[in-house]
């Protein structure tokens, strides 16, 4: 087994990166992706989508992973995609065990945008690194199973 680099995940996002940078960049060179044009992809999946607290940001990086790691380049080539979707799909079972949804509101139980903003802080800072941390064990898990199907 390769290194876990869960660490560097839930460090990158306590450095003041969002949740999805922290788990796409941590884990896409070795797809394939350079570190910075991932930051840059996953800016915009933080805080569930732009704040819009839809899917956690973690688990949207996540899928972006998975994509990277399974998905099709030709359009005829159903048996990649299918294979991408099982893993999402799987992710997503695998998340929700542990955190009952992959929905950000319902994971912090707070809105980012409306409500208290210092409880709002409060909140990303007391349960987000776990989420991350749950996002980058999982992801390591799927990324690593060369020879597992979901």
């Amino acid at each position: 087994m390769k290194k876990s680099k869960v660490n560097e995940a839930v460090a990158c996002f306590k450095s003041g990166f969002n949740c999805s940078q922290a788990i796409l960049s941590t884990y896409s060179e070795a797809l394939g992706l350079d570190e910075k044009t991932a930051l840059k992809i996953a800016c915009g999946l933080g805080a569930g989508m732009g704040r819009r607290q839809e899917t956690c940001g973690a688990v949207s990086a996540a899928y972006l992973l998975i994509g990277l790691k399974y998905g099709n380049t030709s359009k005829e080539d159903s048996h990649e995609r299918e294979e991408s979707y099982a893993w999402v799909r799987k992710f997503a079972a695998l998340f929700e065990e542990r955190n009952k949804t992959t929905h950000c509101f319902e994971l912090l139980g707070v809105d980012l945008t409306k409500g208290d903003k210092q409880i709002a802080s409060e909140r990303v800072k007391e349960l987000c690194p776990k989420l991350v941390q749950d996002a980058a064990e999982i992801i390591e898990q799927i990324i690593e199973a060369e020879a597992v199907k979901p």
